[in-house]
């Protein structure tokens, strides 16, 4: 895969972040950035940010400190249906479905900000076309479907609000390996039709072999960055993430 232009500004771009849970600090200086067009994965174990990372892009947390620019304006305050009328959407960890409501009704939520009817419709015929198995679930309550159809449900609602940039929250998380080939297809898929993709990926393994650029992250604080390709190769990186050495 070819990344982003290297002269390209950043479409996202995240200066020394800061985030405290109460008198707990999550997030220390935190800086990173997302070009059009790219994959970037946060890789890392568990605790160590990377959920925290997403919720203060997507306006879920106030950061303390630090600052966050989409296409080189400030949104470190905007609430999050602002971002989401501005092309930024999030599929959270856990997946959010709404369960009591149908899997009609959960694609139409994705597109609550959007009154452009037309497109909507052929939105939700791509998310369907990326997705089959949504597509024969329509009616069944969303509470009813299996964890991989639930993780399936969640990406597609999120991209019923047209997003520019894809936040993307541990999608594989509790899936059977064979479900966790589909869904990394499909999200390379979503990112070569135009949408950038900041993912966080608990399997160090998948994110980087889909990702263009990758950043570790150890407690609360960036630890290693590079091309997803160079750290997958890094013996640092193989031997605490890729059970490898």
């Amino acid at each position: 895969m070819a990344g982003a232009d290297p002269q390209t500004p950043p479409m996202l771009e995240v200066r020394g972040l800061d985030v405290h849970y109460g008198a707990i600090q999550a997030l220390h200086d935190l800086s990173l950035s997302v070009k059009k067009g790219q994959i970037v994965t946060l890789i890392g174990c568990n605790g160590a940010g990377k959920t925290t990372t997403l919720r203060a892009i997507s306006g879920i947390v106030r950061p303390s400190g630090g600052g966050v620019f989409y296409e080189g304006a400030s949104i470190t305050a905007a609430p999050p249906y602002r971002l989401v009328r501005m092309g930024i959407a999030h599929s959270p960890e856990g997946r959010g479905i709404f369960s009591n409501l149908s899997v009609s009704e959960n694609l139409d939520l994705g597109a609550y900000a959007r009154s452009d009817h037309d497109e909507i419709a052929r939105d939700r015929e791509r998310s369907l076309t990326l997705f089959p198995r949504v597509r024969e679930r329509l009616k069944q309550n969303a509470g009813t479907l299996s964890g991989g159809e639930q993780q399936m449900l969640a990406i597609a609602r999120a991209l019923m609000a047209r997003p520019r940039l894809l936040l993307l929250d541990e999608p594989s998380l509790g899936l059977a390996p064979q479900i966790v080939q589909t869904i990394f297809k499909i999200i390379r898929e979503i990112n070569e039709r135009g949408t950038t993709i900041l993912l966080v990926e608990q399997n160090a393994h998948m994110a980087l072999k889909v990702a263009h650029y990758a950043y570790v992250l150890e407690v609360g604080r960036i630890a290693m960055a590079d091309e997803a390709a160079v750290l997958e190769k890094s013996d640092a990186v193989r031997k605490a993430y890729l059970g490898v050495g």
